[in-house]
C-alpha cells in the first residue's frame, strides 16, 4: 500500500503531462517517448491497485479507500496556478477520498487518452504535406496577433498639406487593406476547415492556421467528446475557435471600412493640396507672362493675330466634338464625387457597432448606389482610373455589409422564433 500511495502522489504531475503539443516533427517524436513513459507508469499503478483489490476481497473487507491526493487542494499545480475549468474533468472531481475501484477507472481513461495522442502523433508524422503545412503555420502570427497588428497600423494621423507624405500614407493604407483582405480569406478557410472537415488531421490544419506561431496543444476530450486545446495558457474547445473566427470576421470587415474611409480622406486632402500647388504655379506663370508682354513687339502681335485666325477657321469643325467631350467629362467627375460622398456616408453610418438592422441596410444601400455611379464612368474620362480603384474597394465593402445584413436578419428571425 505504501508503494501505491507514493505512485498516486505523483499523479497530478503525471496527468499534467498527458498532452500533445503540435509543432515540428522532432518535437512530436520527443513527445511520443514521454507519452509512452507516462502510459507505463499508469499501467504500474493499475497493477498495484488490482493487487490491493484482490487482497481486500480475499480478506472480506470493504472496498479500500485511499486518501485522495488529487483533491481540491492538489488541483493547485506547481508554477502553473489553478487548473483551468475546461480540463478539470481530466483531473477528476473534488472528493476528499476516492475508492481504489474509481481510481482504476480514471487511470483507464487516462491510458485511453494516451493511446489517442500516440495515434494522432503517428498520423501527423506519416503525412509529409501535413508536417510541411504545420511548419509553415509556425512562422506566421496568430489570427489574434495579426488582427491587432493591422488594427494598430491603421491608426494613421494624416499629414495634411504635404502631398508627398500623403501619397506615402495612401500607399500604406492600401497595403494594409490588401493584408486585411488576405486575413479575411484566411478566417474563411479556418472556419470552413474546422466546421466541415470530417478528418481530425484536417481540423488540426485549421487550428494550426488559427494559432500560428503561438502554437497549441491537445489537452483533453470532455464529456461531450469535444476536443480541448490550449495555447499560451488559454483553453478552448473547437466551438470557441469557430466563435472567435466569427468575431474576427466582423472586426476585419469594420477595419476594411475604416481603411476605406481613411483612404478617402487622404485622397481628398491630397487633391486639395495639389490644387493649391497648381494655383500657386499658375499665378507665378501669369506674373512672368505679364512682364514679357509689357514691351509689345510687332512680330509677336502679328503671330498672335495669325494664330487666332487659324483657330477661328478650323475650330468651328471641332466645337460639337469638344462640347460632347466636356459634357461627358463633367458628368464623370460629378458621378465620381457623388460616389465618394455616398461611400463616406456609408462608412460613417456603421462606425462603432453594434447597430440595428435598419442602419446596416442604409449603409448597404449607399454602397450599392456608389457602385452604380462608379460603374457608369466612361474609360476615356480623367477620373476613370481612380473610379476603377474605388469600385474594387466599394464592392468589397458592399459584400461585407451585405453579409452583416444577412446575419442581423437571421438573428431577428431566430429571436421571433424564440418568442413564438
Amino acid at each position: 500500500m505504501a508503494n501505491l500511495e507514493i505512485l498516486v502522489s505523483e499523479l497530478p504531475t503525471l496527468i499534467q503531462s498527458l498532452k500533445l503539443t503540435i509543432g515540428d516533427s522532432n518535437q512530436i517524436m520527443e513527445q511520443i517517448i514521454l507519452i509512452n513513459n507516462a502510459q507505463e507508469q499508469l499501467r504500474n499503478i493499475n497493477k498495484l491497485i488490482a493487487q490491493e483489490l484482490r487482497f481486500d476481497r480475499s480478506n472480506n473487507s470493504a472496498i479500500a479507500t485511499l486518501p485522495r491526493l488529487i483533491t481540491g487542494a492538489t488541483l493547485f499545480i506547481p508554477s502553473l496556478g489553478l487548473v483551468d475549468p475546461a480540463i478539470a474533468e481530466k483531473f477528476g472531481n473534488s472528493e476528499t477520498k476516492i475508492s481504489l475501484a474509481d481510481l482504476q477507472l480514471k487511470i483507464d481513461a487516462w491510458i485511453e487518452w494516451d493511446y489517442f495522442l500516440q495515434a494522432i502523433a503517428t498520423d501527423i508524422l506519416s503525412d509529409i504535406q501535413l508536417v510541411n503545412q504545420l511548419n509553415s503555420d509556425i512562422i506566421n502570427l496568430s489570427i489574434s496577433n495579426e488582427f491587432q497588428t493591422l488594427n494598430d497600423s491603421l491608426k494613421i494621423d494624416l499629414t495634411l498639406g504635404k502631398a508627398n507624405i500623403l501619397r506615402h500614407q495612401i500607399q500604406k493604407i492600401r497595403d494594409f487593406q490588401k493584408q486585411l483582405l488576405q486575413l479575411q480569406q484566411k478566417l474563411n478557410y479556418i472556419f470552413d476547415t474546422i466546421k466541415n472537415s470530417r478528418s481530425l488531421l484536417n481540423i488540426l490544419l485549421g487550428v494550426s492556421a488559427f494559432y500560428g506561431k503561438s502554437g497549441f496543444a491537445l489537452e483533453w476530450l470532455d464529456d461531450d467528446h469535444e476536443l480541448i486545446i490550449s495555447s499560451e495558457g488559454k483553453f478552448q474547445e473547437l466551438t470557441d475557435i469557430l466563435n472567435d473566427c466569427d468575431y474576427f470576421q466582423e472586426q476585419v470587415a469594420a477595419l476594411i471600412i475604416q481603411g476605406d474611409t481613411l483612404s478617402l480622406q487622404a485622397e481628398q486632402a491630397l487633391k486639395k493640396s495639389e490644387e493649391e500647388s497648381s494655383k500657386e504655379a499658375i499665378s507665378s506663370q501669369k506674373v512672368g507672362r505679364f512682364s514679357k508682354f509689357s514691351t509689345p513687339k510687332i512680330v509677336r502681335s502679328a503671330l498672335i493675330i495669325t494664330s487666332s485666325l487659324l483657330i477661328l477657321t478650323f475650330g468651328s469643325l471641332k466645337i460639337r466634338q469638344q462640347s460632347l467631350s466636356l459634357t461627358q467629362e463633367g458628368s464623370a467627375i460629378t458621378n465620381f464625387k457623388s460616389a465618394q460622398k455616398l461611400g463616406m456616408e456609408a462608412a460613417s453610418l456603421v462606425q462603432k457597432p453594434p447597430h440595428p438592422l435598419k442602419v446596416w441596410q442604409q449603409a448597404e444601400t449607399k454602397w450599392h448606389q456608389a457602385i452604380i455611379l462608379l460603374d457608369s464612368i466612361p474609360n476615356e474620362t480623367s477620373v476613370s482610373e481612380r473610379a476603377k480603384k474605388k469600385l474594387a474597394y466599394y464592392r468589397i465593402n458592399y459584400k461585407s455589409i451585405s453579409q452583416r445584413v444577412l446575419i442581423e436578419k437571421k438573428a431577428l428571425a431566430n429571436l421571433e422564433s424564440a418568442k413564438n
